[in-house]
């Protein structure tokens, strides 16, 4: 079974290995898309297809990341989803989108989506976004999204920045009221 979700523009969805592979390959290559991760990028197509072939999200917690593919042509342009943290127990939002997709609205859009699943049909309580400092566009798309930063929460060398955001907060936000026009 292949999850979707739809915006007015974009369809999330399950990754497909076969689909997939080369597109997240190709979206890992790329040095301004991978500079604020703390990722490495895959070493080949076939690394990458291992790589989404093994990715047990979706079975063990019903969510993850999904691919986001541009409604109108099928073009994949990169991912974005909800990710459970089993050592710190917690759940983020996280996203990657190809640079010549960026500043068109896609991450915030794509976020509104999963967030929204995450909150209605999972009832998760809170989500949190991990951002470096310098990555100053996530930070405009997290804030954007009603996120507050967080400062109880363990850090690392890599996501320097916490921000939390509760179902409350999010179910009376201008965001989620106009969600369903997205």
């Amino acid at each position: 079974m292949t999850f979707i979700l739809h915006t007015s523009r974009l369809t999330l969805r399950h990754f497909n290995s076969e689909k997939d592979a080369e597109t997240m390959y190709r979206l890992n290559l790329n040095p301004n898309v991978m500079r604020y991760t703390g990722d490495v990028a895959f070493e080949s197509i076939e690394s990458s297809k291992i790589f989404i072939q093994n990715y047990t999200a979706y079975s063990l917690h019903g969510y993850g990341r999904f691919a986001v593919d541009i409604t109108a042509t099928g073009e994949t342009i990169g991912w974005c989803g909800l990710k459970f943290h089993p050592e710190e127990a917690f759940i983020d939002l996280g996203y990657r989108f190809f640079e010549h997709h960026w500043n068109k609205g896609y991450a915030t859009e794509a976020s509104i989506a999963s967030i929204t699943y995450g909150f209605d049909d999972l009832n998760l309580s809170e989500i949190i976004a991990r951002v470096n400092s310098s990555n100053l566009a996530s930070i405009r798309v997290i804030e954007k999204l009603g996120f507050t930063e967080s400062f109880d929460f363990p850090k690392d060398h890599q996501c320097d920045r916490i921000f939390r955001l509760d179902k409350h907060t999010f179910l009376s936000s201008t965001i989620q009221k106009n969600a369903k026009s997205i």
